[in-house]
């Protein structure tokens, strides 16, 4: 009963989050029918926030080029947001062995946290890029 308590409180949870992610995740979640796949659209999800990521991190240090300081800076700041969202993922799952203590899900949620993480992060580099681009 436990479970099934938590398992309701995590989906009421996370529908406002569910409009975060991508049509590609959506679509992906649709036709999958184990946890298993469930799970792995969640890791495609979670690695395709991530490219985007990289991908505006490189514009970022491109458009810095010519400020050594401010490239050194973002640089920075990178490392202690990756930093602090390894911790954050750490303190919403503390347990050692975290498929055992949060179940078949765990793979999945933690995917979907980190995307989002992710997608705070981009939208962060994208309000710097303004800064560096000129707008």
């Amino acid at each position: 009963m436990r479970h099934l308590v938590i398992a309701i409180a995590f989906l009421a949870a996370s529908l406002p989050a569910l409009a975060q992610e991508s049509a590609q995740y959506r679509s992906c979640n649709d036709k999958a029918k184990t946890q298993g796949e469930i799970n792995a659209c969640a890791s495609e999800e979670a690695a395709r926030v991530d490219a985007e990521l990289n991908t505006v991190y490189s514009k970022l240090l491109s458009k810095a080029t010519s400020q050594p300081e401010a490239v050194a800076k973002i640089k920075a700041s990178e490392r202690a947001w990756i930093t602090y969202r390894d911790a954050y993922m750490e303190a919403m799952y503390p347990a050692k062995d975290k498929q055992t203590e949060y179940g078949s899900a765990y793979p999945m949620e933690a995917d979907l946290l980190k995307a989002k993480l992710t997608r705070e992060q981009v939208a962060a580099l994208e309000e710097m890029l303004k800064q560096y681009s000129g707008t």
